[in-house]
């Protein structure tokens, strides 16, 4: 079984060490999951007056993430917290006939700073929490990856074998997760 994933970018930068770092996920558990990078830089603004007509952008973006398994979000760190591209994509995503609620989820970000996106996630959790959003997070795997600069070649590639683990870990673990939420609504199916 292979999952498919719709990893969120949540950077409009081309050379974003988040993008690469999911590039990195994607080649790397390919045999496990089926990820497909999400770009969010043309998502128009949210607007009440754009919800009910939508723009073709904000469309393609909530049926690209609707036709999904699963979702990852992969979060810079803009001053302390979440960039304004990715707060406007998840401000649509709440307002999209609940588009990722209770979606298995897990969040990954990176920075060139020693905490590895750590504020930005926390803010990211508080929105998801949100009962309009409400994905399934995986619970207790935190990827907070700092210096990253130092942990990621010219090609794209983890150096760090620390972090290569920790990924293997996390992925098997969300791997599990999903199972077991699958295997559970076909219970009470």
């Amino acid at each position: 079984m292979t999952i498919r994933v719709k990893a969120i970018i949540g950077s409009n930068s081309p050379t974003s060490y988040n993008l690469k770092l999911v590039e990195y996920l994607r080649k790397k558990y390919a045999d496990k999951l089926e990820i497909t990078p999400v770009f969010i830089n043309d998502v128009d603004m949210f607007s009440v007056e754009l919800e009910s007509n939508q723009p073709d952008n904000v469309k393609d973006f909530l049926d690209n993430v609707r036709d999904s398994d699963a979702v990852v979000f992969a979060v810079p760190e803009y001053n302390f917290s979440i960039p304004g591209v990715l707060k406007n994509a998840v401000d649509w995503l709440s307002r999209s006939n609940l588009a990722i609620k209770d979606k298995p989820a897990f969040i990954i970000g990176s920075s060139m700073g020693v905490l590895g996106s750590v504020r930005a996630q926390m803010h990211l959790r508080e929105i998801l929490s949100n009962p309009m959003l409400s994905p399934a997070l995986l619970p207790n795997n935190e990827v907070y990856i700092g210096s990253v600069h130092e942990k990621i070649d010219e090609n794209g590639q983890l150096t760090d074998q620390a972090t290569i683990d920790f990924l293997d870990n996390v992925v098997n673990n969300f791997i599990e997760f999903y199972s077991k939420r699958e295997a559970l609504a076909k219970v009470n199916a």
